[in-house]
């Protein structure tokens, strides 16, 4: 048993006997402890909490007219070069009617598919306006993927339902009526409100914090566009099927050209969680320093006990003691400061951590996910090594003392 060996009660007197400058070392180890788990518990934690909001959305697909070029991506009405809510004026390529029937026969076995007509326009509320983005919707589809906070959908062409920010600039409620369209050039449309969105935030198929939808019949009746559609959103009931339906869509439509594009969320998703997983490295880099220099401190500790105990090696090593056992002597005594500050420093990390990822993240419900509380053996099994390592060349220079000159030593 270790707690038996001689060698290792002699190491924990020797940090007995230096009390206070053993604290101060292993306080080191404690800070660096603490800073390396709470910083990687706060990263784990946003990375949960991120990745829980976007895998919502990460079964989307969303097919637009190939144009032959690039650019970003966002959903309509979200401002992206390509889905900024708005084909008022431009020359983008539509999804034509009979693309979105190849499309329906491909993944409707897969999930819902639905059409999407946008466009931004000005919007008239009294002596109030403003813009915001139209969207035109299969009234049969608009109870699958939108949820409601207040009244209900639109069942005829003069009704609509509303996102919560709309409500919030104009002060519009259930049965507000609405003018969409430009007062001064003599066309707008009259509709009332008859529902209210809950809060979606950024999402990739519609972005409706601050839209207003209606039925296809009211869009066309507007706009025109009858049998063309900015996009096609498909919502994959399983995850694992959304690089299969993607694959098929290509394969099928662009066979003898490039007609459409398909963007899958789920890169989306990945591009973010590898960026946050990115931050949280270096992050907990930073955060390490401060173990670089409680290393510089248990060497310190450790050359000095090396000095102060000269005598001792000597005698140890008269009566026949190996220079392996006298290394392991002062191994122990790192070993202890650093289990020590491990040990204290993974208690703070839970309580420090808490608050850390209460005061960044917002919410402690992953905190005690796996993901998150492993950087608490992580952060200890870091500060233990640094401290052994750190006493390696101190051990390694007592052992090789001269017996007879350590024993003249005062």
């Amino acid at each position: 048993m270790i707690g038996k060996d001689i060698l290792f009660q002699l190491s924990v007197r020797s940090v007995r006997l230096h009390l206070l400058r053993s604290v101060l070392a292993a306080l080191g180890i404690v800070i660096g402890v603490v800073a390396i788990a709470a910083m990687g518990m706060m990263g784990a934690n946003m990375t949960l909490s991120v990745t829980e909001d976007l895998s919502k959305m990460a079964n989307i697909l969303v097919v637009r007219a190939y144009t032959g070029g690039g650019g970003g991506f966002m959903g309509p009405g979200g401002g992206g070069s390509q889905g900024g809510g708005s084909s008022q004026g431009s020359d983008e390529e539509m999804i034509t009617e009979d693309q979105f029937r190849d499309i329906e026969g491909i993944a409707a076995r897969y999930g819902t598919v639905y059409f999407v007509h946008s466009q931004s326009d000005t919007i008239e509320i009294g002596d109030s306006w403003g813009r915001a983005t139209i969207f035109g919707l299969d009234p049969a589809v608009i109870p699958d993927i939108l949820e409601l906070a207040d009244g209900e959908y639109p069942k005829s062409t003069t009704s609509v339902v509303i996102g919560p920010r709309l409500v919030q600039r104009f002060g519009l409620k259930l049965g507000s009526k609405l003018d969409i369209g430009d007062s001064d050039e003599g066309t707008t449309t009259t509709v009332r409100v008859v529902g209210i969105l809950s809060e979606r935030g950024m999402t990739m198929d519609l972005n409706t914090d601050s839209a207003i939808i209606g039925s296809e019949k009211l869009y066309t009746g507007i706009y025109g566009e009858e049998g063309e559609y900015d996009q096609v959103t498909i919502a994959v009931d399983d995850l694992d099927q959304v690089a299969t339906v993607k694959e098929e869509i290509l394969t099928q439509l662009n066979k003898k050209k490039e007609e459409v594009t398909v963007q899958d969320s789920s890169r989306m998703l990945e591009t973010i969680t590898s960026t946050l997983g990115t931050l949280t490295s270096f992050v907990m880099a930073i955060a390490g320093i401060s173990l670089m220099v409680a290393a510089v401190s248990i060497f310190n500790v450790m050359m000095m006990s090396v000095t102060e105990r000269v005598r001792e090696i000597g005698i140890l090593r008269s009566i026949g003691t190996q220079r392996s056992d006298v290394r392991r002597m002062f191994l122990y005594e790192a070993s202890i400061l650093g289990l020590v500050g491990g040990g204290i420093g993974a208690v703070m990390s839970l309580v420090i951590g808490y608050v850390v990822v209460l005061g960044m993240v917002g919410t402690t419900e992953f905190f005690f996910a796996g993901e998150s509380l492993w950087y608490i053996p992580f952060a200890v099994a870091v500060g233990v090594i640094i401290c052994i390592v750190s006493g390696v060349y101190p051990a390694w220079q007592a052992s090789n003392l001269d017996p007879i000159e350590a024993l003249r030593a005062e």
